[in-house]
Formats: structure tokens, C-alpha cells, sequence
């Protein structure tokens, strides 16, 4: 099968490429991939580059022994390599390579997420090759991503790419898990990520890597709902990339949505990390998905512990699915003593004239299959 053109494709690759045994980095796996990224340049194609494996490569410095790491630990090898790493990977280029380390915290600031976009399409427009990857000697578990495969996906919205290659060990995704059934089939498109696609996921084995086939497909439907194609393909296999630069499809191709979000609402609904909840009437979810911003009136309940500026759901009623996601206005302390009020009874009652939207309709995403 062809694959889709592309002018801006965002390449992930793994700890398990990048360090394939206890030994530090390797170019056992690389040299294929940055022939990849060298001709899609030459093409005039441009590439970002999310590398895993600071932690991986870090390992032949730190010794453990032991199969669970200290998260210090892991840490300290994610410090010392990630200098490894970049120095790897640099050494294949002859135009300039970037470092770019980032958090979610980072992403799900909008000034530093606008920040970080325009740093990388800078880089860009300068043929300068970002290789990017989560800072993980400093991110707290609040501030991760967690999972290079879903940074993937972030960043690939970031610079609006057409690609995101995620490159993995396995040859796809398959209608069983080929390593328990020899005769399972590989998927070569999946047009719609459904629950049963998710349900083809396993996790992973590697016990440096934080991803699994689950992550991946997450990464896919993150980028697919931005207007971005998506691959599966095996790394370990030097003709999968001599197959992509001929433009046949070597893994599973995640087709990209035909109607996708904007930027600011795909930031909404896959970045931002809701904080609480905010529970609503029946009339105000109507209000809702006609496009008006909410107010106070209808507010029933508040859930969690919040400050203005964070993302909150909103849900129909106790218990109910979410049906939309925005940043809040006000804390969750100052909302429950406002809740269900009329905007003119509250600055009777308080004396001070309240913020009349308590999620403004450019700061509202309404949520899937309402």
C-alpha cells in the first residue's frame, strides 16, 4: 500500500533502538533511521526527531542490579545520558542537530507550549534538526508525560506535521499478539481507533522503557484527531525505512481524521490534565453544545481542589459522562459558594462584580459522542 505524501513527519524512536542491551547507546539500530531522516532532507522533507533512551544509555555509568530502579536513580542515569544519547546521534549528521527538552508541564502552559512551538518551527525554517525528548532528569511525576510515544503525538501537533513514524520493534500492530500466536496478521490500516483497536494492545517488557503497543495507539489517536497519519513500523528492520522512503506502508498505517481539531482544542483535549470536575444541569449542557460559554446559573456541584487557570470537565449530572473540557476562571473554593447563582445576585450578596464566564466558549472543548 502507498503511503499518503508528507512534507513535515515527526520520527519516535525507542529505548530498545536507541540502547538494545545494558551497554549504553548503539548504532546497531540507528544507522538505518538516520539514512532515513539524511534523504528525507536531501528531499527537502523536513523531520523532527523524539528520542527515548537517556535512561537507557545512562545505565552503563550507573550500575543497578536490581530490576526495580529508584526513580533518583533513574534519574541520575537519564542525566548523564542524555549526553550520550545526543552526542549518538549527532555524529550521523552533517547539518546541525538541536536539543529540545521539555515536561508537561511545559506542554500544558499555553505561553510555554506557544513557546516551544515556535522554537521548533524556527529550528526548522533554519534546516536544523530538534531532537527532542522529556526531561527526564527533573520532570516530577506531576510534571511527565510519562511516555515518549504520547510526547510524540504532542510535538507532531506542535510543529503541524503531516507523519508521525513511530518506530518500535514489532512490525505493527496484529489481530493477536504474534509473540504468543506465530499465525496472528498484521494490520496494515486502521481507519477509526476504536475500543477493540485498544483492546489488540499488550504492554512492555523492557524494564527501562515506559511505553508498550497501549501507548502507541494512544499517540495515534492523539495525532490522528490533529489531521495526522500515523505509523507503526518496526526499527530493528533496516528495509522498513528503505520501504518509507519508497512510499509503501512497511506497519500499520493510522489514517488521519478527515475533519481535525484546531490547535488550541486538540491542546484542550489531549494535553491539558483536568484538575476537577464541574458538575452541570440538563439546560446548561444544551447551552453548552450550541457554542455558549458557561456560567455560573447553572452549576449544580464542584469536584476537587483547583485554582483559576486549570482544566476541569464538566459533566450532565452525578456520575454522568464528561461532555466538555475547559479552563476555569475561578477556583473550586470560590465556585461553590457561587454555584447556581445569578451573576447579579452574587454581587449583591458579595459586594464585588464576578467574572461573568466561568469557562469562556474559546476556552471550552466539547468532548466526543455527546
Amino acid at each position: 500500500m502507498k503511503m499518503p505524501s508528507w512534507q513535515r513527519a515527526v520520527v519516535k524512536v525507542g529505548s530498545a533502538l536507541i540502547a538494545p542491551d545494558d551497554t549504553g547507546t548503539s548504532t546497531k539500530y540507528l544507522l538505518a533511521i538516520a539514512r532515513f531522516i539524511i534523504e528525507c532532507h536531501e528531499r527537502g522533507q523536513e523531520v523532527v526527531l523524539v528520542s527515548s533512551g537517556s535512561a537507557a544509555a545512562g545505565r552503563k555509568h550507573i550500575a543497578y542490579d536490581s530490576d526495580t530502579i529508584p526513580v533518583t536513580v533513574k534519574k541520575a542515569m537519564a542525566a548523564v545520558g542524555q549526553n550520550d544519547m545526543m552526542a549518538n546521534w549527532s555524529r550521523f549528521f552533517d547539518f546541525p542537530c538541536a536539543q529540545v527538552l521539555m515536561t508537561h508541564g511545559d506542554l500544558r502552559d499555553r505561553a510555554r507550549y506557544v513557546s516551544i512551538r515556535n522554537t521548533l518551527h524556527t529550528l526548522l525554517e533554519h534546516d536544523v534538526l530538534p531532537i527532542v525528548n522529556e526531561n527526564d532528569a527533573l520532570a516530577t511525576d506531576e510534571m511527565k508525560v510519562g511516555d515518549n510515544d504520547n510526547l510524540a503525538a504532542m510535538v507532531a501537533t506542535l510543529v503541524d506535521a503531516d507523519a508521525l513514524f513511530i518506530c518500535s520493534d514489532i512490525d505493527g500492530l496484529f489481530d493477536a499478539d504474534p509473540r504468543v500466536k506465530p499465525d496472528a496478521k498484521k494490520i496494515p490500516v486502521v481507519d477509526e481507533i476504536t475500543e477493540e483497536i485498544f483492546a489488540l494492545a499488550g504492554g512492555t517488557t523492557n524494564k527501562i522503557a515506559t511505553g508498550g503497543m497501549r501507548t502507541k495507539i494512544e499517540a495515534a489517536e492523539k495525532a490522528t484527531s490533529h489531521g495526522i497519519d500515523t505509523y507503526i513500523v518496526n526499527g530493528r528492520k533496516g528495509e522498513t525505512f528503505e520501504l518509507m522512503l519508497q512510499g509503501e506502508n512497511p506497519g500499520t498505517l493510522f489514517k488521519r481524521q478527515q475533519d481535525p481539531m484546531s490547535n488550541k482544542k486538540h491542546w484542550l483535549r489531549h494535553t491539558l490534565v483536568s484538575q476537577g470536575e464541574i458538575v452541570v444541569d440538563s439546560a446548561t449542557v444544551d447551552s453548552l453544545l450550541a457554542g455558549e460559554a458557561l456560567t455560573t446559573t447553572g452549576i449544580v456541584d464542584v469536584q476537587g481542589d483547583f485554582n483559576r487557570g486549570d482544566a476541569v470537565v464538566i459533566r450532565n449530572g452525578e456520575n454522568a459522562e464528561a461532555v466538555a473540557k475547559g479552563i476555569c476562571q475561578y477556583s473550586s473554593h470560590e465556585l461553590l459558594h457561587i454555584k447556581g447563582q445569578e451573576v447579579s445576585h452574587i454581587a449583591e450578596q458579595y459586594g464585588y462584580s464576578p467574572i461573568t464566564e466561568v469557562i469562556e466558549s474559546n476556552d471550552l472543548m466539547i468532548l466526543e459522542d455527546v
